[in-house]
């Protein structure tokens, strides 16, 4: 997800207009309580007014008071690892990267809430459940360890005006995977022929920086019938031979895009910010990227925001439906914290349908809920093309959570970006798809080796 333009896409008065009123908070009053809450700085300024605001909310209504701090994305990443380090906390955290929250209860460093997720239990998605639901492997048993409140997928983002001015039309645009995108690679041949020498069809982000590259390959093996590689008992199966063949059509697709010249030749090299400018700048007429980030960032240029045209992933190639693969975000509760009696309080409440929400809707629908009842209650969701789209794709058609939230070994996987490094083998070392596919599986089953989770 990009990083670009996080503060001002809106004026604050706009944000604070579309924050509704707040729902009162599951809480029995009694003395006044204080917990400490790390808040990760939202993309937009409209995230941050929104945050403060439930939170003034829940302070009303309560009576408790949460001392909060607003920390960028980085610098919270550092700041969450030296505090679970150190066992020093506060009393509420997110899961950032969204993987942290499997590793951490893996470690048995996460407090329990279950009791949380009860109170809203029947209203999650079960995608969501399942990615607030890890192991702990000092327990051995699995808990809810995750208050989920945001759900997030990878979509397609087109520029309208390129494809047509190649002659074509949105409904040109073919609907299963191969000549979905063998469609923009042909843009690219048509539009530099008429003088566009700088224009590239696809956005692929061939690189071992960041989250994009993770999110893609995820995205490439669903579509070629890898969704089995892990298993919701934490079971790796590299053995399949479906499995096999749907990792090493997952190198080899983006790696002949790149080798072909239909991915600018950065892309090796590209962080989470560049696909997206790469985009904005019109290098590449389409890009695959998570969320609606991409049209949120120049949401103000209303020319250029309406010419994006905003798709889910296309069928695969036998003509079904492609499972989306969903990152849920939300607040967790470390252990060592003081008042975890207010941090599971102050959870109960922003879970709530309607303080949700507003939340997001504040956040001009960059991430969505993860409860399919929000969207369907509130038509605000799907007047957009855009947000339609991203509804669409994440809360209505089928879902699979990552990889790591079965076993925590896969966020090392991430971590590693073991992928990467093996489209970097075939674009920089020679090496066939198959032949990268083996070393990347060997290091795989490797790391699972460390992380064995016992079956009840």
């Amino acid at each position: 997800m990009t990083r670009i333009t996080r503060r001002s896409v809106l004026g604050s008065t706009m944000a604070l207009a579309a924050v509704g009123t707040i729902a009162r908070p599951y809480v029995a009053r009694a003395e006044a309580k204080t917990a400490t809450a790390w808040i990760i700085q939202g993309f937009a300024q409209e995230e941050d007014i929104a945050m403060k605001k439930v939170i003034e909310d829940y302070e009303k209504a309560s009576g408790n008071k949460i001392e909060y701090s607003i920390i960028p994305y980085a610098p919270i990443r550092q700041k969450i690892v030296s505090a679970i380090t150190s066992g020093v906390v506060p009393d509420i955290l997110q899961n950032t990267p969204t993987e942290v929250h499997a590793l951490y209860a893996w470690d048995d460093k996460l407090v329990d809430i279950t009791d949380v997720i009860e109170t809203q239990k029947d209203k999650f998605t079960e995608t969501a459940l399942l990615s607030a639901y890890a192991y702990n492997n000092v327990t051995r048993k699995r808990a809810y360890y995750l208050a989920p409140y945001t759900s997030a997928t990878v979509l397609n983002h087109i520029w309208r005006p390129l494809v047509e001015k190649a002659g074509y039309k949105e409904s040109d645009i073919p609907k299963t995977w191969d000549a979905y995108y063998a469609f923009f690679q042909d843009l690219q041949k048509k539009l530099r022929a008429q003088g566009e020498r700088r224009i590239y069809g696809t956005g692929f982000s061939v690189t071992t920086n960041g989250n994009d590259p993770n999110n893609q390959f995820n995205c490439f093996l669903l579509a070629f019938g890898g969704s089995g590689l892990v298993t919701k008992d934490g079971k790796l199966h590299l053995d399949d031979p479906q499995v096999k063949e749907a990792i090493i059509k997952a190198l080899e697709f983006p790696t002949t895009a790149y080798k072909n010249g239909n991915v600018p030749p950065g892309a090796i090299n590209w962080n989470d910010s560049d696909n997206n400018n790469a985009f904005h700048s019109k290098q590449v007429v389409m890009d695959i990227d998570g969320t609606i980030s991409t049209e949120v960032a120049i949401i103000k240029n209303k020319q250029d925001y309406d010419d994006i045209l905003t798709m889910g992933l296309p069928l695969d190639n036998n003509g079904k439906q492609i499972p989306s693969s969903i990152t849920n975000f939300g607040g967790m509760i470390p252990k060592g914290a003081k008042n975890v009696e207010v941090a599971k309080d102050f959870l109960k409440f922003v879970i709530q349908p309607q303080v949700t929400n507003d939340l997001l809707k504040t956040g001009l629908g960059r991430n969505l809920p993860s409860m399919v009842s929000i969207p369907k209650n509130d038509p605000w969701w799907t007047a957009d093309p855009h947000r339609k789209a991203y509804v669409e794709t994440t809360l209505y058609g089928p879902t699979v959570p990552d990889f790591y939230n079965y076993n925590p070994a896969y966020a090392q996987v991430r971590n590693e970006h073991v992928w990467g490094v093996a489209w970097a083998d075939i674009i920089q070392n020679g090496m066939t798809p198959a032949a990268a596919a083996d070393k990347a599986c060997k290091r795989v089953e490797d790391i699972f080796a460390k992380y064995p989770i016992e079956q009840s």
